[in-house]
């Protein structure tokens, strides 16, 4: 079966897949920063969502059917899709499609993963796909789908799992997989306690990226025998996999650089001292996730902005943004920014100096603020003189303090509401 690795193949294949991406979680690691929007909606990379990463991913790898479970205060998230993610024709059988918990099979909403799927059979059964695909949707990397089918088709396997290669510690974080020398999973744990090393290594671990090929009716047929169970989390990682690979075909998926054969980029951006440290990442020479592949783009919505503008160039009131990455709309006025990642419509005024921040859409700095190792999040007016990331024990009397001495600022932390429920 060598023809299954070739391109024609491989894209024959990516078009009878239907690819569902799991968009419903709330992220509470991630504190403040999901009190009004899902974990997939956060913004990232200067003017990218978290979730465009998985979309883009199936838009570059041929996949172009494609449906989104939300729940969680979704109302961005499905904005963001609608405005950025309409672009494909109905018409060829191509589309991204919303598929909210609305309750369709059962009177609950999504209980599980394994549950979010299973409440939407009737609808994966109306496109009727070879394959299923299913994705998380908050996290941060690049991958072609496409080998991973091919792999999936060639070892005539039931279910095949992405996985990567972590140290121990990160293990307990993740599904870990005891595999043979064919790849075939032999053994599932959810988080455990005591990783099992992969062969060859003493201190590496298999772990599940959360991305699962599946035969279609494969996949109908252990979700209803899952739902029929009412002892069961109705969650992949915990029931599903564990309650497989005994009696059927699941093999692994090692996401490794195509050139290099190495570990592949991929980051689990769950917390805030994640979610700064990635942001950050992307500023360096030459940062191992490249925004600027024209191969493999990441597609987004983005409001049309002028270009990003920098005012006054006195001797000590100058506009200057140096080691940093700026989007458009943002103005710096007579102020320094060093090693930071600004997004879209960022203001930053006269005698302000900001130092490895991540600053989201549409924020306001005043006059002679000081503000280092800090997110600001979307819409923030942070008043003149404000000091941030000094000081963390009088920050955290205010704001949010990571254990990596990170200060999180929300609006609401300033006083603002921005979201007005009564």
């Amino acid at each position: 079966m060598s023809s299954v690795s070739t391109p024609r193949f491989v894209s024959r294949l990516t078009r009878d897949t239907l690819a569902l991406i799991l968009a419903g979680g709330r992220g509470s690691r991630l504190k403040q920063m999901t009190l009004w929007r899902a974990k997939p909606a956060v913004p990232f990379g200067g003017k990218f969502r978290i979730v465009d990463f998985p979309l883009s991913n199936c838009m570059n790898s041929g996949i172009r059917r494609v449906g989104v479970l939300t729940q969680y205060k979704s109302h961005s998230l499905i904005q963001h899709i609608q405005r950025g993610w309409g672009f494909l024709r109905g018409e060829f059988g191509e589309f991204v499609e919303l598929l909210p918990a609305q309750q369709r099979i059962q009177s609950s909403w999504y209980a599980g993963t394994a549950d979010a799927i299973y409440q939407n059979l009737d609808i994966i059964r109306s496109h009727n796909p070879e394959y299923v695909l299913i994705l998380a949707g908050d996290h941060i990397y690049k991958m072609d789908y496409g080998p991973m089918i091919a792999q999936h088709v060639e070892n005539a396997a039931d279910m095949t799992v992405a996985c990567l290669e972590v140290d121990l510690e990160a293990a307990r974080g993740f599904g870990v997989m005891s595999v043979d020398e064919n790849g075939r999973v032999r053994e599932f744990n959810e988080k455990p306690e005591n990783p099992m090393p992969t062969p060859g290594s003493d201190d590496l671990a298999l772990a599940s990226m959360g991305i699962y090929v599946f035969n279609t009716r494969f996949l109908f047929e252990q979700l209803i025998k899952d739902a029929d169970n009412s002892a069961s989390s109705h969650d992949f990682g915990h029931d599903i996999i564990p309650a497989i690979i005994d009696q059927y075909r699941v093999f692994t998926y090692p996401f490794r650089d195509a050139q290099s054969g190495r570990q592949a980029y991929w980051r689990d951006v769950g917390t805030v001292d994640a979610f700064w440290s990635a942001n950050l990442e992307l500023i360096g020479v030459t940062p191992e996730l490249n925004l600027y592949d024209v191969d493999w783009p990441i597609w987004t919505y983005q409001e049309q902005m002028p270009p990003a503008k920098f005012v006054f160039d006195d001797k000590d009131r100058r506009g200057t943004a140096v080691d940093s990455m700026v989007s458009g709309g943002c103005v710096i006025s007579g102020a320094t920014v060093r090693h930071s990642l600004l997004f879209s419509n960022v203001k930053v005024n006269s005698f302000a100096l900001l130092q490895h921040a991540v600053v989201l859409p549409d924020v306001r700095i005043g006059r002679h603020c000081r503000i280092q190792n800090a997110v600001i999040d979307k819409g923030c007016l942070v008043p003149p003189g404000t000091v941030i990331g000094e000081d963390l024990e009088e920050d955290a009397k205010r704001f949010h303090v990571t254990p990596g001495g990170v200060v999180l600022v929300t609006p609401e932390m300033l006083g603002q509401e921005l979201h007005h429920v009564r």
